[in-house]
C-alpha cells in the first residue's frame, strides 16, 4: 500500500471482530477477513495489484466485489477521507471556559499513588480562602468573553474538608449568574470520607455533580486508600456513596477508580463497583514515575489482555440487561467532538486553568506545584511571559506533535495528557508512551464495543462518520 494512504486507516481485530477505522472521517467499518487482508495492499488506485496478491486465497470475483464496495466508501469520504485542516481558531487567544479550584491542599486520606503528594502539591497544607474563591469566580467571568456556559470543579486534596468555602463560592456563583447571564455547571470530586447527611443534602439542593473516588474491590481500595492514621476506609466510604447516589436517584455522578501495578486484574474492580449498584463508572491507569505502583512497558501485554476481559465483561452485562456506563467505552461515532476539540483535547493552559489554594494559576490541576508552569494569579491575571506558555499550550494540538500527527488514535485522544507528557519527557509535545499504548488499546476496545452494540441493534456493517459542530 502507498505509505501516505496507509496513514489514513487503522485496522485491527478485537474480541474476534475485524474492524477498519477511517481516521480522518471517523467512520468505523465492521469487515470480514477478506477485506481485512485487502487493506494490506489497497490504496484506492491499485485494484489489479490487490487481486494479484490475493488470488491464491480468494476468487477474482469475490475480490472485485469487495473492491467495488471499498470504492463506494471512498466516493462518500468514509475511506481514505481527506486530511483535516487546522482551524483558524488556534491562532487566536482562547477564552477561559473552565476552572478547577484547589479548595484544599490537604486530604483526610493518604492514597499511596496520589499525584498531589496527599494534598500538599509540593508545598504546604492549606485551605483556599473566601477571598481567593470569589476572585476565581470573577476571573472566569471576566475571561470567558461572550461565552454563556462555564464550569467550575471543586477539587483537592479533599474539597469537603473545606466545605464552608465550597458553600460560599457556590452562593457567589449563583449571585454572579444573575448579574451576568452566565450559566455555571459545578462539580465536586470527593473521596467520600466526609460525605455525611448534611453535605449530601446541600450538594443535592445545589445541583452539584459528583465524582466519587474509590478503587473497586475492598482489598484493592483499602490497600491503596487508607485514612490519615493508616486505617482502612472502604466500608465507610461505600456506605456514604450508596446513601448519596440513592438520594439523587442514581443520577448526576460518576464513580472513578484507579488501577496500579498492584491490581492489573482491574476488571474485578470494575465488577465490584457494578455489583455494589453503581452504574456510571471509570477505571483509570495510574501515572507515576519511579514508584513500585507505576505501570511499565513490560506490563503492557498483561494490561492489554485485561482490557480484552473487561470488554467481554461489559458486553456480557449489557446482554444480561445489567449494563452500566463505562466512561472509556462511551463513544458517539455519529456526533463526536468538533474539529478543534478533536485536535486540542481538554484545553488545559488556555481554556482551562487550575487555581491553587493561594490563588495561583496553573494550566490544570496536575500542574499545580510545578513552578515553571505558574502562570499568574486570579488577582493580577497572567505573569509577564505567561502568555507565551498559554500560546504554546494552545498550539500543542495533535498536528503539532511529531509522534502524534501520524498516529491513528490522534482524533480520539487529542494528543494525550499534557501533564503526563511533561512529567515523563519535560515537554508537553512529547507524549507519555506507555500511556499512549494503553489509550490505543482502550480505544480499540471501545470501538469494538460500539460496533458490537450497533450490530446487535440494527445489523449494519458500517457506521456514520463522526461529525459535529462546535
Amino acid at each position: 500500500m502507498n505509505k501516505e494512504m496507509s496513514k489514513k486507516i487503522h485496522k485491527f481485530v478485537q474480541n474476534g471482530m475485524y474492524i477498519l477505522l477511517d481516521i480522518n472521517s471517523g467512520a468505523v467499518h465492521v469487515i470480514d477477513e477478506m477485506i481485512y487482508d485487502i487493506m494490506d495492499y489497497f490504496d484506492g488506485e491499485n485494484d489489479t495489484e490487490v487481486i494479484n496478491n490475493l488470488s491464491d486465497k480468494y476468487s477474482e470475483g469475490d475480490l472485485q466485489e469487495a473492491l467495488s464496495e471499498l470504492h463506494s466508501l471512498m466516493d462518500i469520504n468514509q475511506l481514505f477521507a481527506p486530511d483535516i485542516a487546522v482551524p483558524p481558531t488556534f491562532k487566536e487567544k482562547g477564552l477561559v471556559k473552565s476552572l478547577c479550584l484547589m479548595t484544599a491542599h490537604d486530604c483526610n486520606m493518604r492514597c499511596k499513588y496520589c499525584f498531589g503528594d496527599t494534598g500538599e502539591y509540593g508545598g504546604e497544607r492549606q485551605l483556599m480562602s473566601e477571598e481567593v474563591g470569589k476572585a476565581a469566580v470573577d476571573y472566569i467571568i471576566s475571561h470567558s468573553g461572550l461565552r454563556k456556559h462555564c464550569e467550575i470543579d471543586f477539587f483537592g486534596g479533599e474539597p469537603l474538608i473545606n466545605m464552608p468555602l465550597v458553600k460560599t463560592v457556590t452562593e457567589y456563583v449563583r449571585k454572579r449568574e444573575q448579574e451576568t447571564g452566565k450559566v455555571f455547571k459545578l462539580t465536586l470530586t470527593t473521596n467520600g470520607l466526609a460525605l455525611h447527611d448534611d453535605n449530601i443534602k446541600w450538594l443535592n439542593d445545589n445541583n452539584i455533580s459528583l465524582v466519587l473516588s474509590t478503587d473497586g474491590r475492598k482489598e484493592t481500595h483499602d490497600n491503596m486508600r487508607p485514612d490519615c492514621g493508616g486505617q482502612p476506609t472502604y466500608d465507610k466510604i461505600m456506605k456514604n456513596f450508596r446513601k448519596c447516589v440513592d438520594s439523587r436517584h442514581g443520577e448526576n455522578y460518576y464513580m472513578r477508580g484507579t488501577y496500579t501495578a498492584e491490581n492489573l486484574d482491574f476488571t474485578q474492580d470494575v465488577k465490584a463497583m457494578a455489583d455494589a449498584g453503581f452504574d456510571i463508572l471509570s477505571m483509570e491507569p495510574v501515572v507515576l514515575k519511579d514508584s513500585p505502583y507505576a505501570l511499565t512497558e513490560e506490563m503492557l501485554p498483561e494490561i492489554f489482555a485485561e482490557y480484552d476481559r473487561l470488554t467481554e465483561f461489559y458486553l456480557k452485562r449489557h446482554r444480561e440487561g445489567k449494563g452500566f456506563f463505562f466512561f472509556h467505552f462511551n463513544m458517539d461515532l455519529s456526533n463526536g467532538p468538533c474539529v478543534a476539540k478533536r485536535l486540542a483535547g481538554c484545553g488545559s493552559g488556555h481554556e482551562y486553568y487550575a487555581v491553587a489554594a493561594n490563588g495561583d494559576l496553573y494550566p490544570c490541576h496536575q500542574f499545580v506545584g510545578r513552578k515553571k508552569y505558574k502562570l499568574g494569579d486570579v488577582f493580577n491575571d497572567l505573569d509577564e511571559g505567561a502568555e507565551e506558555i498559554t500560546r504554546y499550550f494552545r498550539e500543542s494540538h495533535v498536528l503539532n506533535k511529531d509522534k502524534c500527527k501520524d498516529c491513528w488514535a490522534k482524533f480520539f485522544c487529542s494528543g494525550g495528557c499534557h501533564a503526563n507528557a511533561d512529567l515523563f519527557n519535560d515537554d508537553i509535545r512529547i507524549p507519555y508512551e506507555t500511556g499512549c499504548a494503553i489509550q490505543k488499546k482502550r480505544l480499540e476496545c471501545a470501538l469494538a464495543v460500539q460496533a458490537t452494540l450497533a450490530l446487535e441493534k440494527i445489523g449494519t456493517k458500517n457506521f456514520t462518520p463522526a461529525t459535529s459542530n462546535c
